[in-house]
């Protein structure tokens, strides 16, 4: 992945969030909900629920709204029972798609995502089809044009705080952590210097990218993409389509 950069498709996602605002809220808000409830309401002893935290603060959203989520996903009633499903599955060109979803209606969901596949002549396929294609890591994203420190100073803060990788691109910094406290470590180094981050999330990275030039088949994965973004039960999707050719 080293000299290939993908901060530019992740800034085109914040801004389409940053036009449905309600919707990546909703979504983070979910998940918390879902942290909460498997391991409690502090983050200091809850990995997941700190994970979700800082996707939230990458995401702009105010600490007051998070601190509401928790309190709310720590009372009594009113809960909606959430449950964790993930599809994988093929789209054209030969791509590999993994989907992660949160709902209370797993026949809503199955529907929807197997639609979306078949619209964009994709398919779904069995539990652990493509995901061997992908490692799962800490990914943080940080702006070039935002960060004051120098490269080799911010570094140095995510080695000597548990980073995996640094990695320098033209526009901007990423930084790999293993799955673990690590990233929250990273994380933690990298608010207390204000270094801001554009994402911060557990991931799955492909481990090779597919190159797709036929426009029919572009324009396809774009189908099952959109579709995908636009159900609400979806909370992540992950290809390894390179966009960018």
């Amino acid at each position: 992945m080293s000299g290939h950069s993908k901060f530019a498709n992740i800034k085109h996602k914040k801004e389409k969030n940053d036009a449905a605002k309600g919707k990546i809220f909703t979504i983070i808000g979910k998940e918390i909900a879902v942290a909460v409830k498997e391991g409690g309401p502090n983050p200091d002893n809850n990995f997941k629920l700190a994970t979700v935290i800082a996707k939230a603060k990458a995401n702009n959203m105010p600490n007051e709204t998070i601190e509401r989520g928790i309190k709310k996903a720590s009372g009594e009633g009113g809960n909606v029972d959430y449950k964790t499903i993930t599809y994988e599955g093929y789209g054209p060109g030969g791509t590999a798609i993994i989907v992660e979803a949160l709902t209370d209606n797993t026949n809503r969901t199955a529907s929807n995502v197997r639609s979306a596949f078949t619209k964009g002549n994709g398919s779904i396929g069995t539990p652990g089809c493509v995901s061997f294609m992908f490692d799962k890591k800490g990914q943080i994203i940080i702006d070039k044009e935002e960060c004051s420190m120098s490269s080799e100073d911010l570094m140095m803060v995510a080695l000597d705080a548990g980073a995996d990788d640094f990695k320098e691109e033209d526009d901007s910094y990423e930084i790999l952590t293993a799955p673990d406290n690590s990233f929250q470590s990273v994380v933690e180094a990298l608010e207390k210097e204000n270094i801001a981050t554009v994402s911060a999330e557990i991931t799955m990275i492909p481990q090779n990218y597919v190159s797709v030039t036929d426009a029919d088949s572009v324009k396809y994965i774009q189908r099952i993409l959109d579709l995908l973004d636009e159900d609400d039960d979806v909370q992540a999707v992950y290809h390894n389509w390179d966009e960018e050719n």
